[in-house]
């Protein structure tokens, strides 16, 4: 059973998370899913489980995607993240990552060096920007119109966004 403070510790962090991350994804689903016949739909990730994975069909790639993100930022940065979520709705399709920062990249943060660890980030997915582009693309057969990065440091989450020509 966890103990009260480490209960409110998780839930601060998760506050955190709610408050950085959906605001700006909110809008991009709003933006996505305007002409989406899923529009007002939850959308489906590799986390709802069989019979939503069967329903929808994307269980399948939402995992392929997931796996094709991790492995392009294990190659690129030496570490990829330890969980990783694709979420797809419409023409939208994001990809959450959890802990992914390299040791070098931890210590930076410890040191206080935030700003520099985000710079480096930025970088890296300019970087990665043509193969993450080029993977989502021949999974699901669609173009990619928009491709958008954010990272946060604490938690360590980023989350890589593309928006499609058509739904997916």
């Amino acid at each position: 059973m966890s103990q009260p403070w480490r209960r409110r510790r998780i839930a601060r962090r998760l506050g955190h998370v709610a408050a950085g991350f959906c605001p700006f994804l909110s809008a991009l689903r709003v933006f996505a899913s305007e002409r989406s016949e899923n529009r007002g739909v939850m959308p489906t990730s590799s986390h709802e489980g069989p019979a939503a994975e069967d329903r929808h069909g994307r269980g399948l790639l939402s995992a392929g995607i997931s796996r094709a993100v991790v492995g392009l930022f294990s190659q690129h940065t030496g570490r990829g993240p330890t969980k990783a979520r694709t979420t797809i709705d419409g023409e939208l399709i994001v990809v959450l990552l959890h802990n992914s920062m390299t040791h070098a990249e931890r210590s930076l943060v410890d040191a206080g060096r935030h700003a520099e660890v985000l710079q480096m980030r930025r970088t890296f997915q300019e970087t990665m920007r043509e193969s993450l582009v080029t993977a989502v693309e021949e999974l699901t057969d669609r173009t990619v119109v928009s491709f958008m990065s954010a990272n946060d440091i604490d938690p360590d989450a980023a989350a890589e966004i593309f928006v499609m020509d058509r739904p997916v």
